[in-house]
């Protein structure tokens, strides 16, 4: 049902958009990223998801198929409605969700404003394995490359884990040097 919208926009604002398609005018809530790359008069191709309630309809619409897939994820967490998922896809990209996930972190998800220790936590647990690993996982590659390098795959993705965490801005060869400085202290 409204899997997608295609049509002009016709106004924007900073979490939503109206897009006109065959004379219907649709208010779509939107990440950030996704109102300000749209402007008035340009064409829109949106994935959505619509949500009826009782009250209203909420339609929500995304860039790509996978930040359209990342927000039914987040919604299917306990305590986290569909406008806090919004608000997390408006502050985190999508390699950025999963690789807090999958290093377990959860202090980015506590710095989108409504999320407490709680919520973080249990997006980190609910989350943890069902998301689609990107080519381009920092904590993949690393474990990768030390599992590769002969270190204990279980060893080598706990420390490919907090190398990400601690260097979120270090390339592949950077953090490669720095696992290896920590592994080295733990033979």
């Amino acid at each position: 049902m409204l899997a997608t919208v295609r049509g002009i926009v016709t106004a924007s604002g900073i979490h939503d958009v109206v897009v006109e398609a065959n004379g219907i005018g649709m208010s779509v809530s939107v990440p950030l990223d996704v109102a300000a790359a749209l402007t008035v008069g340009s064409e829109a191709f949106l994935h959505t998801v619509l949500i009826p309630r009782e009250d209203e309809w909420l339609l929500f619409g995304f860039m790509t198929l996978e930040d359209k897939q990342l927000f039914t994820a987040l919604r299917g967490v306990t305590g986290v409605g569909p406008r806090t998922a919004l608000a997390i896809l408006s502050q985190m990209p999508a390699r950025e969700i999963a690789e807090a996930v999958e290093a377990g972190d959860d202090s980015r998800f506590r710095s989108v404003p409504g999320i407490g220790q709680k919520t973080a936590s249990l997006i980190i647990v609910s989350l943890t394995g069902k998301l689609p690993h990107a080519a381009g996982s920092d904590v993949t590659n690393l474990a990768d490359a030390l599992t590769g390098l002969g270190w204990a795959a279980s060893l080598a993705r706990d420390v490919a884990r907090d190398v990400v965490r601690d260097h979120p801005a270090s390339a592949l060869p950077d953090r490669i040097r720095v696992a290896l400085q920590s592994l080295g202290t733990s033979r």
